[in-house]
């Protein structure tokens, strides 16, 4: 049966010694963060991922979400009490606004804690995770009185959040939709429509569910221009927050997925259903966008999170299966056969792993800082620097996180052998689990039309150059430190590929757009594995620091680490320079086949 242990002391090596969160403490709810308290939440998170919600990972996966014949919802056993010791436990609001009854503490500890739930029970975290997603929107753009009646109860887990986004016949292309909305004399609207793939759709784990739903009002400007946003909850509350009657809103059915078969992924009908606006009237996507760019890096932690956990159970499976022996002679002579972790190939698939995720997980805590200086932060300019970032940096962690961390747990895959295409190693599930990450919340193709297409460009270029002068800083910075070279040096070369790169859409993108389609994935990459490698020499440099100051008892952990940067630089930013040999070679060969000839 696989197991998880929460990665503790990585996240604090990287909250205090690489960005030094202390730094932040100018920032709203950071100085309350004391290094205590965030030692005790992470570890108290843990202890709730390791003991109860791995194991129902599992029984998610086999027994699945049903729908019953008045369109209620049941989850999987376990699942409504795992879900009230996660409400009791005020995981869902650890980053809420105070005022509405969270505890208004730094959104890096809710994105650290959202990578332990999702690599414990991906299906599972995905609850609380929408509603995380609806509480940012509802906080942003909702009027007052929508604050004050459905904030307190979501924050505390008693109401759950949906996104209703997607209908059959559009996807990403959301000017298509057809759900409508029609307004009433007391300010309200009926809302009609259909919508699919609605993650925690319909659920038996909380009292209502709040559904946030994009429709167009009756003689709205046709495409995305004429979309709204409207707040519409199974139960319509009465004034006093308790429920009143049952809204015209329903399971049609529960969509067969691959994965995630613990969430209820619902067809949603709306019948006339009431909701309310919320924000201005065709501006939904503005609004829903405070929704998505969010849960776009949730979704990133998700990739990381099924790397990791495939990653563990890989690793120890290979220290404990005997099969042949090491090609420079037996390492365990007195056992029948040596444990496949002697086998170079073996921990190449490793190391390939382990070094993609602790680079991985420091490139989400660097981004979650930024989020945090974007919302709490008072100085404008700090702020729009941040903000920057974040939507330079949102595809990038998306696109390539999710990509990566179903390479990854395809590989932890193989290093089973035939046990691991069998249900009982776990293996298969973590797999099966990671593929929709690269799907929903916007393809990866999508992510990565946007990094090329919007956000390089965006205000003059002023994200990327600001990325770029940051690296070529750090570089020019520790130039002359001797420990570091061998992580500088492929670093600088990787980090002119993607210089060079970014000049070559500049020069080529425009004449003919389709130079920048071809080449967007590869540049999706490419930027990824540099800003990966720029993680790994900022942890370097804090891991020698450390190891030089006495390493407080982690010697080993961090012998290991430095190692891993070792294997990234040597094994995995090489493939730069492939990337960039692609993106260079144009459109030409990939937009000569007529469409028929397909």
């Amino acid at each position: 049966m696989p197991t998880y242990k929460a990665p503790v002391e990585d996240v604090l090596f990287l909250l205090n010694d690489v960005f030094h969160i202390e730094r932040y403490n100018n920032l709203p709810g950071f100085a309350e963060a004391s290094p205590d308290l965030v030692e005790a939440i992470l570890g108290e998170a843990a202890k709730f991922c390791e003991e109860v919600l791995s194991p129902l990972n599992r029984v998610g996966d086999a027994e699945g979400c049903t729908r019953h014949d008045d369109a209620s919802v049941t989850t999987p056993k376990g699942f409504k009490e795992a879900y009230r010791q996660l409400t009791d436990g005020g995981w869902i609001g650890i980053s809420a606004p105070v005022e509405f009854g969270g505890q208004g503490l730094p959104a890096v500890m809710t994105e650290i804690v959202n990578e332990f739930l999702c690599s414990a029970n991906m299906a599972f975290a995905m609850y609380s995770l929408l509603t995380q997603g609806a509480i940012s929107a509802l906080y942003v753009h909702g009027s007052p009185e929508q604050k004050a009646m459905y904030l307190p109860p979501m924050i505390a887990g008693k109401w759950t959040g949906t996104m209703n986004l997607t209908e059959a016949h559009c996807g990403t292309d959301l000017g298509q939709l057809r759900s409508k909305a029609v307004a009433q004399p007391d300010g309200s609207y009926r809302i009609t429509g259909t919508k699919i793939f609605i993650s925690a759709g319909e659920h038996d784990l909380a009292e209502n569910i709040v559904h946030l739903v994009l429709a167009r009002i009756e003689g709205a400007p046709a495409g995305v221009k004429g979309i709204s946003l409207f707040v519409v909850p199974k139960f319509l509350p009465n004034p006093d927050g308790t429920l009143g009657k049952r809204n015209g809103v329903s399971c049609g059915s529960i969509e067969e997925k691959m994965g995630i078969h613990g969430n209820s992924t619902c067809v949603m009908n709306y019948d006339g259903a009431i909701g309310w606006l919320v924000g201005e009237a065709n501006r939904g996507l503005n609004a829903m966008f405070t929704m998505m760019n969010g849960a776009r890096l949730g979704v990133g932690v998700q990739g990381l999170a099924q790397s990791e956990v495939a990653y563990q159970n890989a690793a120890a499976y290979a220290k404990e299966r005997l099969q042949g022996r090491s090609l420079s002679g037996a390492k365990f002579p007195d056992k029948a056969a040596d444990p496949i972790i002697v086998h170079p190939d073996v921990r190449r698939t490793l190391l390939s792993i382990r070094s993609f995720n602790e680079a991985a997980r420091a490139f989400v805590v660097c981004t979650a800082l930024q989020a945090d200086v974007v919302h709490r932060a008072e100085d404008d300019a700090a702020r729009r620097t941040a903000d920057d970032y974040m939507g330079l940096m949102t595809p990038v962690i998306k696109g390539v996180l999710t990509d990566t961390g179903f390479a990854n747990a395809v590989m932890a895959q193989q290093v089973f052998g035939g046990h691991g295409y069998t249900r009982e190693s776990g293996m298969e599930q973590f797999v099966r689990d990671a593929r929709i990450a690269m799907i929903y919340e916007g393809a990866n193709g999508i992510q990565a039309l946007d990094l090329v297409g919007r956000k390089l460009g965006k205000d003059g270029g002023r994200a990327v150059m600001a990325f770029f002068a940051e690296v070529k800083g750090f570089l020019d910075e520790h130039a002359e430190v001797q420990a570091l070279q061998p992580h500088l040096g492929p670093l600088g070369e990787s980090f002119g590929h993607l210089q060079q790169a970014t000049m070559w859409f500049m020069q080529n993108a425009l004449s003919n757009p389709d130079n920048a389609g071809a080449g967007a994935t590869d540049y999706m990459h490419l930027f990824g594995l540099v800003v990966l490698g720029y993680m790994w020499v900022r942890m370097v440099a804090a891991a020698q620091q450390k190891l030089a100051a006495g390493a407080d008892g982690a010697t080993q952990r961090l012998d290991a680490k430095l190692v891993a940067a070792r294997f990234y630089m040597d094994r995995m930013l090489p493939e730069t320079a492939a990337q960039l040999a692609r993106i260079q070679s144009g459109a030409a060969s990939t937009m000569a086949l007529p469409a028929e000839a397909f």
